[in-house]
């Protein structure tokens, strides 16, 4: 890649131009509505917003260029965006390796029990350091352990995102079921209905921005069918709706969870969370594995939207989600990494690849899914369930400018003659600019906002304390 500094060679008005990066001569893959792509194209970022999209070089006669860069070799794209994780399990990787969603939980609740908010800190930086460096310029958290006396966890994440750099949804989770409620996690690591709803509320009025180019956003999202009270649930969705912002939980994810439903409410996932308010265009929900026609023609019909995330569900043995079905059926979906102590990868590009290889080895089978449906998911599809498509997902004059350049020359993916094909069935890429809001996070695949090597230290040191804590409990 060329990066040259280009001179203000337009007549003088007397006015500061906006400042412009060009990137010019790489493949071009939009995801817009028509998936226009150019073969060999150009982007302008003018401030933080996307000026120009096209065919050929830039434009002639920009002011104010300060970049301007030559992609020969290199394919651009909107920056990927992450519908679904957790955070804090980056410091809980590696255990309980061969269980079951259920058993797996169990094995882990008393560890992430333990969690404070240091480690909460280390982690959230471990995980968003690992997205960003892969291409994710949108992320989001689902972090619904707050152990009693644990300190500031939701400042913590968000603070970790503002480093970094990354724009950013903090799913704000909430469990009130215990053990000696019949839920799984113990009683210590949950919270009362009212003190839920209390400190959710509190975190929405403090970090919540509802503007077009916000940086942090604030989801209501209780964790689950089986952790979380009927009440809460309830309450949680009247909370969302009265702040104006979105809901984020998990459904449908296992076999055991649809037992479950069927045991304790007499009906599926699908139908109880629609019982509880828990279907609409403002709701998306994790997993949506064991989805039935009827589930998913309840989702199309309401516009509530399903983050896929197909690693963790086969380290899980959850199963295929019908993500074909879903799309035919105009459910909207994106894509998560979950977290990292059952995707222990924690990047986003292993999702574009499994989406579509998993999804292959179902009924629809070579139709399932292609290439370009899969940078699809996980590019305006991620926006379009974190309620954020009208400003970013896609490559179009007047969008926010998340975008990510990919290196596709070297010997890793040279001779796929796709670039969509290269990038998504190919070899991690390595990402030689990524921007958000026109600003600079990744170079030549560094991070430019912080240390890696201290990042991954820290979170060392903060997963070996856990695993002392939990050993001494």
């Amino acid at each position: 890649m060329a990066d040259q500094p280009t001179p203000d060679t337009s007549p003088a008005t007397g006015s500061v131009p906006e400042a412009r990066i060009v990137i010019e001569n790489c493949a071009v893959a939009t995801v817009d509505a028509q998936d226009t792509e150019y073969a060999r194209g150009h982007v302008v970022v003018a401030g933080a917003r996307i000026e120009s999209v096209g065919a050929g070089p830039a434009p002639a006669g920009l002011r104010g260029v300060t970049r301007r860069i030559d992609g020969s070799g290199h394919l651009v794209t909107p920056g990927l965006v992450n519908s679904h994780h957790h955070f804090y399990q980056w410091i809980t990787r590696g255990l309980a390796t061969d269980h079951n969603l259920f058993d797996w939980l169990v094995a882990l609740y008393p560890t992430w029990a333990r969690i404070d908010e240091s480690m909460v800190r280390a982690a959230a930086r471990g995980s968003l350091a690992m997205m960003a460096r892969g291409g994710v310029t949108t992320a989001m958290d689902h972090h619904y352990v707050y152990p009693r006396g644990s300190g500031d966890l939701s400042g913590a994440v968000i603070g970790a995102a503002a480093e970094l750099g990354v724009r950013f949804t903090l799913a704000r989770g909430s469990m009130d079921l215990g053990t000696s409620d019949g839920g799984l996690p113990p009683d210590f690591a949950v919270e009362t209905r009212d003190g839920a709803l209390a400190a959710t509320e509190a975190t929405v009025d403090a970090h919540h921005d509802p503007a077009p180019d916000a940086m942090t956003q604030v989801a209501v999202a209780p964790c689950s069918p089986f952790s979380v009270s009927t009440g809460l649930l309830r309450d949680a969705a009247e909370l969302a709706r009265r702040k104006g912002v979105r809901l984020h939980t998990h459904g449908s994810e296992t076999v055991e969870e649809e037992a479950f439903c069927h045991e304790r409410f007499g009906m599926g996932p699908t139908d109880y969370l629609a019982s509880t308010g828990w279907l609409g265009e403002d709701v998306w929900m994790a997993h949506c594995v064991h989805m039935n026609d009827a589930d998913i023609a309840a989702f199309a019909r309401t516009g509530t939207g399903v983050a896929h995330c197909p690693s963790s569900n086969a380290r899980l043995a959850a199963g295929i989600a019908r993500v074909p079905d879903m799309l035919a059926a105009g459910v909207p979906v994106g894509l998560g990494v979950d977290g990292t102590a059952s995707n222990e990868a924690g990047e986003l590009h292993t999702e574009l690849r499994n989406a579509l290889l998993v999804n292959r080895l179902g009924p629809h089978r070579e139709s399932a899914l292609t290439a370009r449906q899969a940078l699809r998911l996980g590019t305006h599809g991620g926006a379009r369930v974190l309620g954020r498509a009208a400003d970013t997902g896609s490559l179009e004059p007047g969008k926010l400018a998340d975008l990510v350049l990919w290196r596709l020359d070297t010997l890793a993916h040279s001779t796929i003659e796709d670039p969509v094909a290269a990038l998504v069935l190919g070899a991690p890429a390595p990402v030689t600019l990524s921007l958000v809001g026109g600003q600079p996070v990744v170079e030549d695949g560094r991070l430019l906002r912080v240390d890696e090597r201290a990042v991954a230290a820290e979170a060392r040191d903060a997963a070996r304390l856990l695993a002392r804590r939990a050993a001494d409990a």
